[in-house]
């Protein structure tokens, strides 16, 4: 799976508002400056977030954005759905009861379903304070003993 650079320059966009410690708004410019990001694709994403409750637009000089939420509570699968970036690891639509090949499930589908699931739960588990406090700095994936599930963790804890 690639993800398209929609939903990657969200998430990297949130974080730069994210990272404003004096919680004065930031305007686009600034973050297009420093993503070397179009402003003009920028301002498209930044009116999703907005229609989504995810960021909150001031007005006037010294304007832009801020967080509409704290970091802790916006997660990274959150902003990527307000942008319309979708997890998908197959190509047919879930709800097409058709298939997925020559009219048929393609023998791997259900695998490529489980993997979207996990990464699903994954974006929805990590939030924007979690980038902004390292925890995927050294992060790994392990498996824990009678979880069913996979967790990134940084390597101390594992």
């Amino acid at each position: 799976m690639l993800l398209s650079t929609k939903g990657r320059y969200a998430v990297m966009a949130i974080v730069e508002v994210a990272r404003q410690n004096d919680a004065r708004p930031l305007a686009l410019s600034d973050i297009s400056l420093r993503l070397d990001l179009s402003l003009a694709y920028l301002e498209q994403l930044f009116m999703k977030l907005r229609r989504k409750g995810i960021v909150q637009s001031v007005r006037g000089p010294g304007g832009g954005y801020i967080l509409a939420r704290s970091a802790d509570a916006i997660s990274i699968g959150e902003v990527m759905a307000a942008v319309d970036e979708p997890v998908r690891m197959t190509r047919c639509d879930p709800e097409d009861k058709v298939g997925c090949v020559a009219s048929k499930r393609c023998s791997t589908h259900n695998l490529w379903l489980a993997l979207g699931t996990h990464i699903e739960r994954f974006l929805a588990d990590a939030t924007i304070a979690d980038v902004l406090t390292g925890r995927f700095s050294g992060a790994e994936v392990v498996a824990f003993p009678g979880d069913d599930a996979l967790r990134v963790v940084s390597k101390a804890e594992a």
